[in-house]
């Protein structure tokens, strides 16, 4: 390996990806390294990342962000979950919200007492015993003390790159005009030297960080690593996006509309809506999709619709010689979860974690390498869940959905929640116990049994546990105010 001291790094692209890069680096390691970002005005942008979920509030806590003003930049506005909609069948809905269920034992989860309770007609919805699904339901939202209710955000992804241009600026980062025609390579080792932009200006570096999207210019093309293709397990390949007006204050959600070829996604900003429809051109056309979607939206569009290609998958390697591989261009699952801007956030942290200040070794590049296969792996079991467990059989899309072959990481999950109503976090997970648990039963999988430990409390017993759990939940979501009422009186934006 190439044991040169990192001391320029190249951030070849801009979008969300490259100035989450550009502005961690800057801020947190730019006393000691060079950083140069490099984007053309003639390449747009994906830009549709516009939800998020609850792990951004440590990333900007790193980079000392203060909330109120990332949300009045970026006109944003506060997401406790995402409701499911016609996901478990046509017509029926869930929200899998973040924070927790209920309370468990030493031994059982929760789920087991709701298991026990629903059995006897004592337990309400599941949902009902989580205060974020609750107060998402009831329109309500506060910041409040010690992670009060857990939260996230949606943002407008063009500014959110803005806003975080502005700070890795503020802090060194130089961002350089240009359209990169060629990598160049050293002849011996294959490692990247620079790259040559359209006017001929050579930009050496030491440390390259691809953030050029789905064309994967330097990873992918320049060094030729492969790419693991999941459309066997996730057929969707293709969305389409637009922009709306609003037409009523923003609620404390993302609402995730399953139709006959895919999903329909609506992300309340402060200023506009976020709309678009993820779908597999094996069933819909792009015409067909575009239609589907203009014919389904509330307020006028304010853009153009724009599709966008994707392939389901990731790098074989996200980490390549010294080329490391971040956003787009190193894998994307889908966003039905949000888990975009999560990834590059993994990955940035990641690099931090084991910059090669004295130089690139293997074995850095072997665990970094791993550790983002391994979360990547989990994510991908979490997507395809949605997807394969439901009772929707009317459409071939779904039909297809219900009987594809899924990994057998996911079968066992399945098997085991389904059998003994057990779930289990394996270290570094990004989704946790609560959101299995959750998805599952909201995607209509119920365990066959509940843990015996229930049985030690009494009817009684378990009632008024239930009853606690409940009336804690109703106290706390009553006090908080409307959505849009916090929104103005906390981050209310300029109109643009």
């Amino acid at each position: 390996m190439q044991h040169t001291r990192i001391r320029r790094v190249v951030i070849a692209g801009g979008g969300t990806a490259g100035w989450m890069a550009a502005a961690a680096l800057a801020k947190l390691l730019g006393k000691t390294l060079d950083i140069k970002l490099v984007e053309s005005e003639e390449i747009g942008t994906v830009g549709v990342g516009e939800a998020t979920i609850p792990t951004l509030l440590t990333f900007h806590e790193l980079l000392k962000v203060k909330e109120q003003d990332f949300l009045r930049a970026v006109q944003g506005t506060f997401k406790l979950g995402i409701s499911f909609e016609s996901w478990r069948d046509v017509g029926e809905d869930y929200i899998h919200s973040f924070g927790w269920t209920g309370k468990d034992s030493w031994a059982a989860g929760f789920q087991h007492f709701w298991l026990k309770g629903k059995q006897l007609g004592i337990s309400r919805e599941f949902g009902e015993y989580c205060k974020e699904l609750v107060a998402a339901k009831r329109n309500r939202f506060a910041v409040l003390p010690n992670q009060g209710l857990n939260y996230a955000y949606h943002i407008d992804a063009s500014l959110y790159a803005k806003f975080l241009r502005g700070l890795a600026e503020d802090h060194g980062a130089l961002r350089l005009e240009g359209r990169i025609e060629q990598v160049e390579q050293d002849p011996g080792s294959g490692f990247i030297t620079g790259i040559r932009l359209r006017s001929g200006q050579l930009i050496e570096g030491d440390l390259f960080i691809d953030c050029t999207g789905f064309r994967g210019l330097l990873i992918g093309q320049a060094l030729q690593v492969g790419y693991d293709d999941w459309r066997h397990w996730l057929p969707c390949d293709r969305a389409v996006a637009v922009q709306t007006e609003a037409t009523a204050p923003p609620i404390p959600y993302t609402r995730s509309i399953a139709r006959e070829a895919g999903w329909q996604w609506r992300i309340p900003l402060q200023h506009r809506v976020g709309n678009g429809v993820v779908f597999s051109s094996g069933h819909w056309s792009d015409d067909e999709a575009v239609n589907h979607l203009l014919c389904n939206l509330q307020g006028k569009p304010l853009t153009e619709p724009r599709v966008i290609k994707f392939s389901a998958g990731q790098r074989r390697r996200h980490w390549h010689r010294n080329c490391v591989a971040v956003g787009l261009s190193s894998g994307f699952i889908e966003p039905l979860e949000s888990t975009s801007i999560h990834l590059i956030q993994r990955s940035l942290i990641r690099l931090m974690q084991m910059f090669p200040y004295d130089g690139i070794r293997q074995p850095d590049v072997n665990e970094f390498n791993n550790q983002m296969n391994f979360e990547i792996d989990n994510i991908r079991d979490f997507i395809i869940l949605h997807y394969h467990v439901t009772n929707r059989a009317d459409s071939p899309f779904w039909r297809q959905c219900q009987s594809m072959a899924i990994p057998d990481s996911l079968n066992h999950r399945i098997e085991l929640f389904k059998q003994a109503g057990r779930v289990f976090k394996v270290p570094t997970e990004l989704f946790g116990e609560n959101s299995w648990i959750q998805v599952m039963l909201g995607q209509g999988l119920e365990p066959e049994q509940y843990h015996p430990i229930v049985n030690m409390m009494t009817e009684e017993e378990l009632r008024k546990f239930l009853t606690g759990i409940q009336g804690a939940v109703d106290k706390l979501v009553g006090q908080l105010p409307e959505h849009q009422r916090f929104i103005n009186y906390y981050c209310k934006a300029l109109p643009n």
